[in-house]
Order: C-alpha cells, then sequence, then structure tokens
C-alpha cells in the first residue's frame, strides 16, 4: 500500500518531539517529507526556545510555504505554540489536508469552530492529540463507565501532577492565565467527557502553589458536575514526584477502579485495580489486578488510526461534536469563558 507522505509543522510544542520520533517508528505507513522549524516566526508562549535536533536528524527542514503548496503531501502533524494552533490548522484545513493537531485548542471557542465546520465541509480527516487516546487503560476506563461495570458513577477524581521542568516550566505556564488546568487539565476533561458527556456544570479552582507568585496558576482543580456525579480533575506542576505518580480513581455504586501510574512504556505496562460488586461478563465478582497491553510511546495508536481515516478504512473514534466539547469544557475550567448550562 502507498505510503502517506505526512510532513510535521512546529518544534516549539511540548509534544512535537515525541510526535516526529512515532512518526519515524511507522515507515511503512508514513513517508516523513521534512519539518518545518516554528522558531523563527512563531512568538507566542512556547516550551521549547530550541528544540531537540536529534529528534529530525536525517530529515529536511521545509518552509511552510513549501508544506502548503507541495500537492504530494497528504498530511501534517501541527506542533506549533499552544495559541497557535488553530490559526496554522486552519491553513491546512482550507487545502483539504489531513491533520494530527496538537492541545489545547486555542483561546477562541469560536476560531475553533470555524476550524471544525472547515474539517467537516471539506471531509478533511482531522485528530486531536490528546495523549490518553491511545493508553489502553483509559480506553477500558471509558467503556467500563458506559457499559456500568462499576455501576453509576459517583465520583472520577484524575489527576495530572508532576514535578518536571523546574522554574523555567513555571514561567511558561505563567504565559496562560488558565494556567495548568489550560495546559494539562484537557488531557484529563477529554477523557472524562468520552465517558460521561456534557456537565451540568464546569468550575475551575486556579491557583499558585505554595511559594509561587499569583499569577503563575500552577495548581489548579476543576470540578465537572454531573446529575448525581462529579469529576475531579486537577493539576499541580510543584508535586515531590514526577508524573509517575498520576492517579485516576473512578467510584461506582457497585465497585471501583484506580491506576497510578496512569501511563507506562514498554517493557513496562499499566496495572489497575479494580473491585467488582457484581458478576459481570469476563469479570466476576471481587478484587482484580488488570494488566493492559505495552505501549511504546504515546501517539502511535493515533497516527496508525489517522492514516486508516486518510485511506478510508475507518471512521474517526471521537467526533468533531466531541472535540468541540471537550474545548469547551476545558476553557470553562480554565475561566477563559462561562459554562452555558
Amino acid at each position: 500500500m502507498k505510503k502517506i507522505k505526512i510532513a510535521q509543522v512546529g518544534v516549539t510544542h511540548e509534544h512535537a518531539p515525541g510526535k516526529i520520533v512515532s512518526l519515524k517508528k511507522l515507515p511503512d505507513i508514513y513517508e516523513i517529507a521534512g519539518y518545518v522549524n516554528d522558531l523563527s516566526f512563531n512568538e507566542l508562549p512556547q516550551h521549547y526556545r530550541d528544540f531537540s535536533p536529534q529528534c529530525y536528524e536525517g530529515l529536511k527542514e521545509l518552509t511552510l510555504d513549501e508544506v502548503l503548496n507541495d500537492p504530494e503531501i497528504q498530511a501534517v502533524t501541527v506542533e506549533v505554540p499552544n495559541n497557535e494552533l488553530v490559526s496554522m490548522a486552519i491553513k491546512f484545513a482550507e487545502r483539504g489536508i489531513a491533520m494530527h493537531m496538537d492541545k489545547p485548542a486555542g483561546l477562541e471557542l469560536g476560531r475553533y469552530r470555524e476550524l471544525l465546520d472547515i474539517c467537516k465541509a471539506k471531509k478533511v480527516p482531522f485528530q486531536m492529540g490528546f495523549m490518553f487516546r491511545g493508553n489502553p487503560a483509559f480506553q477500558f476506563c471509558i467503556k467500563a463507565i458506559r457499559e456500568k461495570l462499576i455501576g453509576d458513577v459517583i465520583t472520577i477524581e484524575a489527576d495530572m501532577n508532576h514535578g518536571y521542568g523546574g522554574e523555567a516550566y513555571q514561567e511558561y505556564i505563567s504565559q496562560f492565565s488558565g494556567g495548568l488546568m489550560y495546559n494539562l487539565g484537557c488531557h484529563l476533561i477529554d477523557f472524562i467527557v468520552a465517558a460521561m458527556g456534557r456537565p451540568e456544570n464546569v468550575t475551575g479552582f486556579l491557583k499558585s502553589a505554595p511559594g509561587d507568585p499569583s499569577h503563575i496558576k500552577n495548581n489548579c482543580m476543576a470540578v465537572l458536575e454531573y446529575p448525581n456525579a462529579y469529576a475531579v480533575v486537577s493539576s499541580c506542576s510543584r508535586q515531590y514526584n514526577t508524573s509517575g505518580v498520576r492517579t485516576i480513581h473512578i467510584v461506582g455504586t457497585h465497585g471501583s477502579i484506580i491506576f497510578s501510574p496512569i501511563e507506562a512504556f514498554a517493557p513496562n505496562c499499566v496495572e489497575m485495580n479494580i473491585h467488582v460488586v457484581k458478576n459481570s461478563p469476563g469479570l466476576p465478582a471481587g478484587i482484580h489486578t488488570l494488566k493492559f497491553p505495552l505501549q511504546h510511546d504515546r501517539y502511535t495508536e493515533q497516527l496508525i488510526e489517522l492514516a486508516q481515516i486518510i485511506r478510508g478504512e475507518r471512521e474517526s473514534s471521537y467526533s468533531l461534536e466531541h472535540d468541540y466539547l471537550v474545548h469547551e469544557t476545558t476553557l470553562a475550567a480554565a475561566g477563559y469563558i462561562d459554562w452555558k448550562k
């Protein structure tokens, strides 16, 4: 089968290095045309003031115009700074070029709606880069919640805490008034909305961690309210440990699910403790430890799916309306908009 010619647009997003490494692992699916170094033209808040050249070794550096106007390029990964993602993605959507766009989808909900509407009208394959979409433990939880494996959900508690990046990371986060809820909380909101649907109400709490100036919103929490349940999303960048202690805890009327760390890569795998009160198909009542299939990185599964969508072999696992709802919820949780009940 003919390979899909793809380019990476941007090297400054936090996930840009991981994305190009994942693409390199799929030589039978993708032909990488090259990458665009956006350090020369993006001035918005960005995590990388430089980039990791070893990730792009052997690849051709292209200009933005070269990628936009190459008729052989079928897809792009959009990896520019957070607030520039949507504007950049629209350039490719208007030309009918499929894309994987990283998170979050900017500060203007209407502008994001415009992007999604273009993709819908032109039938442009579009994929958001939420990093847990290829995680088998998260996919299990979505299915378990929808099918009421542990009964009706009472609470979901999920965190994106970490201790990496030092003072440079705190400075980076200070450039967003929505802080870590905007930058990282969106990953968990994507998961919760996929499992639970539209919240009745969304309330965000944006604070600075102890010892940090008040303008650095690096200790954040949001509550997503449902008719008989609530979900709490939290993220602090001053945790004593790294992201390896992030935790998901789901309590239902007939059981509970807990796992930490929430992601692991080969040779390690995610292990989940699940307590089921009632027998269910394939899982008898009792306390179980589930081990999930190995992942080698965050994005391979998503990029394989993107290729299948481009080839017309399948529909996207996530609708454009879901993507819009996730960002609407994220902006409300991060204090940028009021929630519309």
